[in-house]
């Protein structure tokens, strides 16, 4: 059986102010937004610059795309937060080094 779409009663903008009226929600928002997308950013922006996708990748560190689309996924999340090896060998598979400091 096909179920017809029902049209949205509201849109993006709409749901997401009404999410973020929610403290707890908001706060985890902002804090993926301060802590977690700088470095989905700069991930995904090498990934671009090397000019490959995420099965380019998988098989240079010699696993599967799904792999590569969690682990990015957790970028976002924190959940799981990859470890610091895995991130070595996906820098290493865009040609890149991975580096860490504080600041």
């Amino acid at each position: 059986m096909d179920a017809e779409r029902t049209p949205p009663t509201m849109t993006y903008a709409e749901m997401k102010e009404k999410m973020l009226s929610d403290p707890a929600v908001r706060a985890e928002y902002e804090r993926i937004e301060r802590e977690e997308m700088p470095m989905l950013d700069a991930i995904l922006k090498a990934r671009k610059e090397a000019g490959l996708t995420q099965a380019q990748v998988a098989e240079r560190m010699g696993t599967k795309a799904t792999a590569v689309a969690r682990l990015e996924n957790a970028l976002i999340t924190g959940k799981p937060s990859p470890s610091l090896n895995t991130l070595r060998k996906y820098a290493a598979a865009l040609g890149k080094n991975l580096e860490v400091r504080f600041s």
